[in-house]
């Protein structure tokens, strides 16, 4: 089978003015970022409906299981890839060896079969857990042959292997010295090691995590600049398929995409948010010159997932506006008397929306986390003790601990003791 991924590439790289194709995934690996919260709300499952884990009602809320199981996942992703309108279907190793190696799901589909490669210590959101808000810190769980034939070595006499041969490397500049050394270096390393095993790979490249000291309208230029400098050093053979970033705007994109021809650049789709944000959002990328989209959580959270991304095929197609695709989408859920997530003037509506893996984010521009270790602001020295009301607070005048820095936060401890 013909992959729609291959037949895309060649036509973009043929063509690299043209805005007719694009390229788009759905991102399916964040059982390797959230765990059991992975598989998304049960507000949408599978034409195969339910399948339901034992729990003990005397234990448990029904809310408290909201959540999908995996059996439930893996139909969703089966669905996906049946439906087609993707090009990749990205996950986790371990879902792949289910679907890619064991089950032959991809084996007659159009869409190719991707896995993440590595997981940084930025994408460790767990519940209860702090490793978010530390400096991104490089690591790798998968295997490349784990990815490819599901053992610790492939039988390299033939290129064909059961499991995937894509895959997703992310990598987390923080504009600290060591720190980004150290990512370069695990990179470099994967790198060579996926050229040897002809494995190929596209980039992701998030903002920084922490508290960069960059300005927020700056962080496109930073980005910009350490993936042209990444990348200088590298051939065509080691480099990747195309990237995987933050979208900072008309200006940051054009820049980047009309740089080099050659290289293909796409956009990462953060937090869910309404239905209108990811519309706009891949309308306005593609306008100035992405050429690829991966929505994870923008897809996973839809209330119907199938419909979701056909409307996002018509607005890459240029068929229809993304207003005109909100409205669509909510003739498609009253169709099927599903109970949208807000009300359709709400859902036309945009917002600030998180590009980080644990929501932390305010705006689009940036993945800002305070207290950074790395990029600590220097205390004031005005000498003044710090007001009782001295700190962000929610609309109820509950604290936002999410908008304190240490001094804001110290004067909060201060009153509350006091």
């Amino acid at each position: 089978m013909t992959r729609s991924l291959d037949q895309r590439l060649e036509t973009i790289r043929a063509n690299p003015r043209s805005t007719g194709e694009f390229i788009l995934a759905d991102a399916k690996d964040a059982d390797m970022a959230f765990g059991v919260r992975a598989p998304g709300p049960r507000n949408y499952l599978s034409r195969h409906g339910a399948r339901p884990a034992q729990f003990s009602p005397e234990v448990w809320t029904r809310e408290e299981f909201g959540c999908r199981n995996l059996p439930e996942f893996l139909d969703i992703i089966r669905e996906v890839t049946h439906q087609g309108l993707v090009d990749i279907m990205l996950m986790s190793a371990y879902v792949n060896e289910q679907l890619t190696i064991k089950e032959g799901l991809f084996r007659s589909s159009c869409v190719s079969p991707a896995v993440r490669a590595n997981d940084t210590t930025d994408v460790w959101a767990v519940r209860h857990g702090c490793y978010t808000r530390e400096p991104s810190q490089p690591f790798r769980t998968a295997a490349i042959d784990h990815i490819q034939c599901g053992e610790i070595e492939c039988d390299r006499a033939t290129d064909h292997f059961p499991g995937a041969n894509l895959g997703l490397y992310s990598i987390t500049f923080v504009n600290e010295l060591q720190q980004d050394r150290e990512t370069l270096l695990w990179y470099k390393t994967f790198r060579e090691e996926a050229e040897r095993k002809k494995f190929s790979h596209f980039l992701e490249v998030f903002d920084p995590n922490v508290d960069s000291g960059i300005a927020p309208e700056k962080l496109g230029e930073f980005i910009n600049d350490n993936i042209i400098r990444t990348l200088a050093g590298v051939p065509e053979s080691g480099r990747p398929l195309f990237l995987k970033i933050v979208y900072h705007g008309p200006k940051a994109m054009e820049e980047l995409a009309q740089y080099d021809p050659n290289l293909i650049v796409g956009i990462l789709g953060g937090s869910a948010g309404t239905t209108y944000d990811a519309f706009k959002l891949i309308h306005d990328a593609q306008k100035y010159g992405a050429r690829v989209a991966l929505y994870g959580r923008k897809i996973n959270h839809a209330e119907h997932q199938l419909a979701f991304i056909e409307m996002l095929r018509l607005i890459t197609g240029g068929r229809i506006s993304p207003e005109e695709a909100v409205r669509a989408y909510h003739g498609v859920l009253q169709a099927k008397r599903i109970m949208p997530n807000r009300p359709l003037e709400e859902d036309l509506k945009t917002t600030d929306q998180a590009m980080s893996y644990d929501g932390s984010a305010k705006r689009r521009s940036t993945v800002e986390i305070r207290d950074n270790p790395v990029a600590r602001p220097k205390p004031e020295t005005s000498g003044k003790e710090a007001k009782a009301t001295d700190w962000p607070k929610h609309a109820d005048g509950s604290p936002d601990f999410e908008r304190m820095n240490s001094a804001q936060r110290l004067a909060y401890d201060l009153a509350r003791l006091k």
